[in-house]
């Protein structure tokens, strides 16, 4: 049998009629392991957040902080994760940990970026107004810095979201025994080609989600921002 429209063996491309029986097929199987895969996602999108904007604001308000651990965290992006996967699957074993600890390294490297910009590009003429009236550091940064930093911070996070998917299935390729990247490698060594593609349907539709619902939350605390955006989108 061959791929609909098309030469190609079902091997190499399945039908969508073949992907959708898999998909019927495997439903329970599917969900299960989109469980594990979720999780490596959740807690290692976690993880990175709150190493992240900490990191951040150290950086920013810290010169010697800036110039002595920003240019490791740039530098360490250099290596790939890939490489670094057998090292904690060797340290940590085939459980959760090392998974977290790849999505982590991935993720949270755009939230420390955008975030350092977000907090960067605070006005000084509107932090010399915030001394001017005898605001402290701390309500500087809670009333002024945090709030203009915000369109960043969620700019960082959605792309971190999307990192996390890919950092969770790079994990499970290495060294996994359950997952939903485990599913699609146990399904390609078998030409299972129908059994990938229902795999990949479901890890996409966790990353929209996951994006989605990163979006719904800023528009909840950001709803003045993104009626700015839409206004300049449509003019």
């Amino acid at each position: 049998m061959t791929a609909k429209l098309s030469d190609v063996p079902a091997y190499m491309l399945p039908a969508p009629s073949d992907i959708m029986v898999a998909m019927q097929s495997m439903w329970g199987l599917l969900f299960i392991h989109s469980g594990i895969t979720l999780a490596e996602i959740g807690i290692g999108f976690v993880l990175a957040t709150l190493i992240g904007v900490p990191l951040a604001t150290l950086i920013t308000y810290s010169h010697v902080f800036d110039r002595a651990v920003y240019p490791l965290i740039v530098g360490s992006q250099t290596i790939p994760k890939v490489a670094i996967a057998p090292l904690l699957l060797a340290g940590f074993g085939y459980g959760l940990a090392p998974k977290v600890a790849i999505v982590t390294l991935i993720a949270f490297f755009p939230i420390v970026i955008n975030t350092v910009v977000g907090l960067r590009s605070v006005p000084a003429e509107m932090l010399h107004l915030a001394r001017s009236m005898g605001a402290t550091p701390l309500q500087a940064f809670w009333k002024f810095r945090l709030p203009q930093a915000l369109p960043s911070i969620f700019a960082g996070l959605k792309l971190a979201s999307v990192l996390a998917v890919i950092g969770a299935v790079v994990a499970e390729f290495v060294g996994a025994n359950g997952g939903l990247g485990y599913i699609i490698m146990i399904a390609g060594s078998n030409f299972r080609m129908d059994q990938q593609f229902a795999a990949i349907i479901f890890l996409s539709a966790i990353g929209m989600v996951f994006f989605w619902l990163i979006g719904l939350a800023e528009r909840a605390m950001l709803p003045w921002h993104i009626s700015v955006r839409s206004a300049s989108e449509k003019n």
